[in-house]
């Protein structure tokens, strides 16, 4: 890139300097919140052209989380001094709700410090990569932009706060976390959609009257089927398969009427009766293997438990959930989990092999910190590949940040989180967790075989009834 395309701010003391925020999410926005009340001096990145704008893809879905739980304190308190009407605390907002009636007034109640349309490309130190160790703790971090009109400039910040989400990384259909042979021509040609897509809105056309299958455990994965199950009540050639790679289905039903979130039990006891009346076929113990497309129709090529078979079907939706981004990452000090992507001390607290139950200890900024000094990655990004991301959660851990940042380590280690519990857990890993799930808003899609009752990327239902996160 041409040199003098950059500009580099070099004369503000590192006290001066923003806590730069990426991303303006839920979370994004929360932390800035945070950090305003704490004096602190927030600057908030957003790649979209709006806030929420990777939400406004999903907008369609309803969470299964009231308000009383999605929104955060900080933010409340802030937009309680304007003229926002806060929604009622009972009420199962949609996306796209989440957008207008929370997001957009709480970025405009935070001014000209969100900045839309720029796009974080790369995060690093003024002046040094990561070989560097003389100094580096008094050395700005350095923040490159891009805009939509091709100029790229770099920022400098006193820390970074990186809450960019996951949603532009969804995890491969592939067995070994590898896309299958033909995956990705197959969503060239338009076989293989997006996730979450307007079943029963704009998106209608391309699965009515159509042979559906959906892959993938999780919240995610139920709400399309949902959605699907209302197409073709309407559509009646519409035929609907699921496919996961678990021995079992059950684990995605989760504690239904034990739920303490009655939308999130209604979702499982909807789908399982969908299944139970062979709406709904159901391929258990399917490993994707590979793609081939001929003409109109897909065929999807598995390896079950005791044979090799493949599944023709006109479109697929996939629902495996998510993986971060760490590329801009990566002249940063980082100390990442092996297997889940995420902080090294949070990763085994959040890994479903052996946490399936999602129930994690709250935690905040020691536990998010890496050996980058004044670098934390938060939110939906900081669970890695783990699926049970809670909003609330995520409001939290920026709360603690904050705190730190503003020299407050004593209430940035008074961490405290109360969420509802789903009632019941059950894994393919065998019986039933002790300590009941807490889940909450937020999207999970996985095919861990884990309890999914506590999404890690919005979680979703039908608009039409409720549910998501």
């Amino acid at each position: 890139m041409p040199h003098d395309m950059i500009q580099t701010q070099t004369t503000q003391h590192a006290d001066e300097l923003p806590v730069i925020v990426i991303g303006a999410g839920p979370i994004g926005l929360a932390a800035a919140a945070h950090l305003r009340e704490r004096g602190l001096n927030p600057l908030v990145v957003e790649a979209g052209s709006s806030a929420g704008a990777a939400i406004a893809q999903w907008g369609h879905t309803r969470l299964f989380s009231p308000w009383q739980y999605n929104i955060d304190e900080a933010a409340r308190r802030l937009l309680e001094t304007t003229s926002w009407n806060a929604p009622g605390p009972d009420h199962l907002p949609t996306g796209h709700e989440l957008i207008q009636d929370y997001l957009t007034p709480l970025a405009a109640a935070l001014g000209d410090i969100v900045r839309t349309e720029t796009r974080v490309v790369a995060v690093s130190r003024s002046g040094i990569d990561k070989t560097r160790s003389a100094h580096r703790e008094d050395t700005p971090l350095l923040v490159r932009v891009s805009h939509t009109d091709g100029s790229v400039r770099d920022l400098l910040a006193r820390s970074v706060i990186d809450a960019s989400g996951t949603w532009s990384q969804p995890n491969p259909l592939g067995q070994s976390g590898l896309p299958a042979r033909g995956e990705i021509a197959a969503k060239t040609n338009g076989r293989i959609t997006d996730p979450l897509p307007d079943v029963n809105g704009t998106d209608r056309d391309r699965f009515a009257g159509r042979h559906v299958l959906v892959i993938g455990a999780g919240h995610s994965a139920a709400n399309t089927l949902l959605d699907l199950a209302e197409l073709a009540e309407h559509a009646p050639d519409t035929r609907i398969s699921w496919a996961i790679r678990g021995a079992d289905v059950s684990s995605v039903y989760g504690g239904e009427d034990s739920d303490e979130l009655a939308a999130r039990g209604a979702l499982g006891t909807r789908l399982r009766q969908l299944v139970e009346s062979g709406i709904i076929e159901v391929h258990t113990s399917f490993v994707i293997t590979g793609f081939h497309t001929a003409g109109q129709k897909l065929t999807v090529q598995a390896a079950t438990s005791s044979k090799k078979r493949d599944l023709t079907v006109d479109i697929l939706i996939p629902a495996t959930g998510f993986r971060p981004e760490l590329g801009i990452l990566s002249e940063l000090r980082l100390e990442m989990d092996p297997a889940m992507e995420a902080p090294r001390q949070l990763g085994p607290l959040i890994d479903p092999e052996f946490h399936s139950c999602g129930s994690v200890q709250p935690h905040g900024e020691r536990i998010l910190a890496h050996p980058e000094p004044g670098f934390y990655i938060v939110g939906m990004k900081s669970y890695g590949r783990a699926p049970t991301f809670l909003m609330a959660t995520g409001h939290e851990q920026v709360r603690s940040i904050a705190a730190a940042l503003a020299g407050d380590q004593q209430a940035a280690d008074h961490v405290q989180l109360d969420l509802p519990e789903t009632g019941v857990c059950t894994t393919d890993l065998g019986g039933t967790c002790d300590t009941p799930l807490s889940p909450l808003t937020q999207m999970d899609d996985d095919d861990h075989g884990c309890c999914t009752p506590a999404a890690a990327e919005p979680v979703l239902i039908p608009a039409r009834t409720s549910t998501c996160c």
